[in-house]
């Protein structure tokens, strides 16, 4: 696996060793050992799949502490934006943000550690996007940032995405307290 940093030192793309030959493909999408090499050394306790149609923008979300999760994310089918959003109040980086382009195709992951909000929005029909969660789903914990937030000003590459009902009225950044 080839590790890519991205502008936020933790934020990283992983690129995965790809064999393919005639009869399709074959690469390791997880393997503790190799991801604590890279400085990914945390323990998996849960695994979540969603399917979207082209259009679908599920996000900001979080969970706060002491349930905050880190999530290593894949697109099994189709492709996505993904976004994530520096909360980290004490950190140089905090409000900015960093995007990825994760596919079916280019077979990418995406690392982001707990402290981070994130998105993504789906550029084909039937997308498939998994992620590893370092932490259990807690509800009472659960948050978010608008997604269109005018002080982020994430570039998301759609004007009209279909939401959630809860993604719609998010709270604005700066009204965010962050207990990371």
């Amino acid at each position: 696996m080839e590790v890519i940093k991205t502008e936020i030192s933790s934020l990283l793309i992983i690129k995965p060793k790809v064999f393919e030959d005639s009869r399709g493909y074959f690469y390791e999408s997880y393997n503790k050992e190799v991801l604590r090499e890279t400085g990914i050394d945390m323990e998996f306790v849960q695994d979540n799949q969603s399917l979207s149609s082209k259009g679908v923008l599920r996000g900001l979300h979080f969970q706060n502490p002491p349930y905050g999760q880190g999530k290593l994310i894949r697109v099994l089918t189709g492709s996505v934006l993904d976004v994530a959003v520096d909360i980290r109040k004490d950190s140089p980086t905090y409000g900015k943000w960093v995007s990825a382009e994760l596919s079916a195709a280019n077979k990418l992951m995406f690392w982001i550690p707990p402290g981070f909000a994130h998105g993504f929005v789906t550029l084909e029909d039937n997308t498939t996007f998994f992620y590893k969660c370092t932490e259990f789903y807690n509800s009472e914990s659960e948050s978010g940032i608008l997604w269109n937030d005018p002080e982020l000003n994430i570039d998301w590459e759609i004007t009209d995405p279909l939401l959630s009902e809860k993604d719609k009225v998010c709270p604005l950044f700066r009204e965010l307290e962050s207990k990371f």
